[in-house]
């Protein structure tokens, strides 16, 4: 950027660069300034170029004295009015062979509108995603469970849930005609309806253990009658504790039109101990099967699946319905499958033949059973179901 013809190097002071970029918004007006420190000599002015052709701009130029007069400044001022595309580019100034451009680019216009519209738009899609999650989360982590999730089969459990309620009216037909039936009925569940006291004594009973063990999940309709139980008057606290060492995450349905009775030591046992208890409020609006209690109780029960059409039990349909202890080589084909639950000819048939009396003859000694197979028998498979009795026991 310098030229000689004045004797020594012409000095650009505006722009600070050779190249200098800018982003004016469309309607504005940009001033470009051009100057220069030339000798007191030259007498020269600035041009102006447009995309390297002469431009229809004209700038405004302004000369004055150093100080000394050995030195003078030139300057040259360019009004760009941006009112359309064509008014964007590259305006070069130049002085002899010195020169220095000048690029314009377009900028979008950005406004507190835009800003404003964007803040809107960002808290709308906050507010609608609460109200989808606070709306179809139980929905969807229904969906994650019984795509998911655990079945739980092959435990040796025979029933999904224990149910402990009071024989009092309310509560026996809430357990009867609301919760027995829509679990049952409606979703396969397959429950144990106990109206006994659950803990009648400090130590559990044999038979609850047994019963316990032998559910997958303990839910207590946690009542005012069930409270008036000589247990739970007696001591509530520790057979709480018995409950929660008895069940893993037990379910305990509270009546909503009763909650504000409840005893202050229930409310502050259930409140602290929300970690490991699932606690449920039937209300008003909740016998609809659409309602958030029936969907968090199936999230707190477990995962069921439906088998495919004919298929029995998954523990044992390998079995074929067949008795193997009584199969010589139980890796033979089944002469009939189906079993002896099996239907595989009519049971309207036509009457048998009348045979004749046969004549008595007089008895004779019974033939040898063969045992020649039992070695080949085999008595593993269904060990929980026999018992062999060896001649001691006898």
């Amino acid at each position: 950027m310098a030229g000689r013809e004045c004797g020594f190097p012409l000095t650009f002071i505006s722009p600070t660069s050779v190249e200098e970029e800018l982003w004016p918004h469309p309607g504005t007006t940009v001033s470009l300034n051009c100057t220069l420190q030339v000798p007191g000599s030259c007498n020269g002015s600035v041009t102006w170029l447009k995309d390297g052709k002469a431009a229809a701009y004209t700038g405004q130029d302004t000369v004055w004295n150093g100080f000394n007069s050995s030195v003078k400044f030139l300057s040259s001022v360019l009004d760009v009015n941006l009112t359309n595309e064509e008014d964007y580019g590259r305006f070069t100034c130049q002085l002899q062979n010195a020169s220095a451009s000048f690029t314009l680019h377009k900028a979008e216009k950005a406004g507190h509108i835009a800003a404003v519209a964007f803040a809107l738009c960002a808290f709308a899609v906050l507010v609608i995603s609460i109200i989808l999650y606070i709306k179809c989360r139980l929905n969807v982590n229904l969906w994650y469970r019984d795509k998911y999730g655990d079945p739980e089969i092959n435990d040796g459990r025979l029933f999904d849930a224990y149910v402990s309620f009071c024989p009092s009216n309310i509560d026996t037909k809430f357990t009867n005609f609301i919760l027995k039936p829509q679990l049952e009925n409606r979703y396969g569940y397959k429950l144990h309806l106990d109206e006994q006291s659950l803990l009648p004594s400090t130590e559990p009973s044999a038979e609850l253990l047994m019963n316990v063990s032998r559910s997958r999940r303990l839910i207590v309709v946690l009542s005012m009658a069930y409270l008036e139980q000589e247990w739970c008057q007696s001591n509530f606290r520790d057979g709480f504790f018995r409950l929660l060492e008895l069940s893993q995450t037990p379910i305990f349905i509270v009546f909503e039109n009763q909650h504000r009775e409840l005893p202050a030591e229930v409310i502050h046992l259930l409140n602290s101990h929300k970690g490991t208890l699932k606690m449920l409020m039937w209300k008003t609006n909740s016998v609809s099967p659409a309602s958030e209690f029936w969907k968090e109780l199936r999230l707190a029960l477990p995962r069921k699946i439906s088998l495919s059409e004919g298929k029995g039990d998954p523990q044992i349909q390998c079995q074929d319905d067949k008795d193997p202890m009584l199969t010589v080589n139980n890796e033979a084909a089944d002469l009939d499958p189906d079993g002896d639950l099996g239907v595989r000819r009519s049971f309207y048939k036509t009457p048998p033949p009348r045979i004749a009396p046969v004549t008595r003859v007089p008895d004779r000694e019974p033939a040898d059973v063969d045992i020649s197979d039992l070695g080949s028998r085999n008595y593993s498979a269904r060990a929980d179901y026999y018992c062999l009795v060896t001649e001691p026991d006898l």
